[in-house]
């Protein structure tokens, strides 16, 4: 299952749950490791009309930055489009100030003419001359590799080469970090859109796969936000956002390694702890339906990427799933309560001193650090700590790659070897 597969079938069991068990656009949320995964979310529910809003934040195409990047492939693409270019001609700062644009302007409305045919055909004897020719060498670099780039080069080429990539990234600030996000997940996007093999042939039996063509894709989703306030949406939030707040239906979506936990996390077993805290708060946000979903694969600065499932999906018991699925590409969609797109955790199963029909689980509570216990998947092991939350260190005897697992207690069956 791709990311965009992972959108669709959470958009789908949205419609499906809302006509099951009659639930409101409200009664949901979506739940994500970080902000630049709204994108996907956000282009599915659209397509699939479902009201939504991100809860604490803008939108993915109303983010500065997205609409930075934005307007300098319009402007490359159509250098008629004023709008884009009053963006982009002093972005990042190169020493043409507000009175100068203004006086672009007002030329351009007084000749009847572009913004950037203003550029082009009039000298200005300014301090802002030099910045202005640089702006208009810069347009130019960006028109002439149009015609041999498809969206993705072109657009990782802006990118590079305005300016953006390298102001963002001194910013090492969370939010500034977060801003990069946001950039390498559209980059991501129109890499997909490039290489989407199911994309409908155009007039002459070709696909398109030019920046041109991928702004029209997106341009319902750069319009304004929905003016009208509307109370019933379902609401697209990141895991940190997300404590103290219940919905009735939960998907806690990108479930795979390098993404939750984070790649970061990844170095240092405090900082997975702390992942893991936070994938409980996102499970236990949900009242009555929960949906953990991950992608096999999807595109990461521009490449595709196969990511294995999330730690965290081990240490949940399939006793307490009420569907386990695999989506593949052409498969029909099932209907489940709960989904999960779980690939086999091993192929080697250990043996189970123990018959699931006589299996008894104990109380999370009387886990203990020491105790030899039995677990339906892993088999047995012994119990090495339990911390204050009830997530047990556990080794298991069976296991050869990673005898060593972290379970939390409160949603793994276990039995205790008297």
């Amino acid at each position: 299952m791709t990311e965009t597969e992972e959108g669709k079938r959470v958009a789908d069991t949205i419609i499906e749950q809302k006509n099951r068990f009659n639930l409101a656009n409200k009664d949901f949320a979506i739940l994500y490791r970080t902000n630049g995964q709204s994108r996907i979310f956000e282009e599915q529910l659209r397509r699939y009309n479902i009201a939504y809003r991100v809860y604490g934040g803008l939108s993915f195409y109303s983010r500065k930055e997205i609409k930075d990047l934005i307007a300098y492939m319009r402007v490359t693409i159509n250098d008629k489009d004023d709008e884009a270019l009053k963006r982009a001609i002093n972005y990042p700062r190169r020493g043409i100030g507000d009175s100068t644009v203004d006086q672009i302007s007002q030329l351009a409305e007084d000749n009847d003419m572009s913004m950037w045919e203003v550029l082009t055909k009039i000298e200005f004897n300014n301090r802002s001359r030099k910045s202005l020719g640089e702006f208009v060498q810069l347009i130019h670099a960006f028109k002439t590799k149009v015609a041999k780039s498809n969206a993705y080069e072109i657009a990782d080429y802006i990118y590079r080469n305005s300016g953006i990539e390298k102001l963002l990234k001194d910013d090492k600030s969370p939010e500034g970090l977060g801003r990069v996000e946001n950039i390498v997940s559209l980059l991501d996007g129109i890499q997909e859109f490039v290489q989407d093999d199911e994309l409908e042939a155009g007039e002459e039996g070709s696909t398109d796969r030019s920046l041109s063509a991928y702004l029209q894709t997106i341009s319902l989703m750069t319009d304004q936000d929905q003016k009208e306030e509307n109370p019933d949406n379902v609401t697209l939030m990141s895991v940190h956002s997300a404590k103290g707040l219940e919905f009735k239906s939960i998907f806690v979506v990108g479930l795979e390694e390098n993404l939750f936990p984070s790649y970061m996390a990844l170095v240092d077993s405090n900082d997975v702890d702390e992942e893991r805290r936070l994938f409980y708060v996102a499970i236990t946000r949900a009242e009555e339906h929960l949906c953990l979903t991950y992608a096999n694969s999807r595109y990461q600065y521009g490449q595709m990427r196969y990511n294995d499932p999330s730690r965290f999906l081990e240490e949940i018991s399939d006793s307490n799933l009420d569907s386990i699925i695999s989506i593949t590409k052409k498969q029909e969609f099932p209907e489940p309560k709960i989904l999960g797109n779980f690939k086999p955790l091993g192929s080697k199963k250990p043996m189970l001193s123990i018959n699931p029909d006589d299996f008894v689980a104990a109380n999370p509570n009387d886990i203990k650090p020491g105790m030899e216990v039995i677990h339906l998947k892993f088999g047995q092991g012994k119990v090495l700590s339990v911390d204050d939350r009830l997530v047990a260190t556990i080794i298991f005897d069976g296991l050869s790659d990673t005898p060593e697992k972290r379970i939390m207690l409160q949603f793994a069956k276990l039995q205790i070897v008297e």
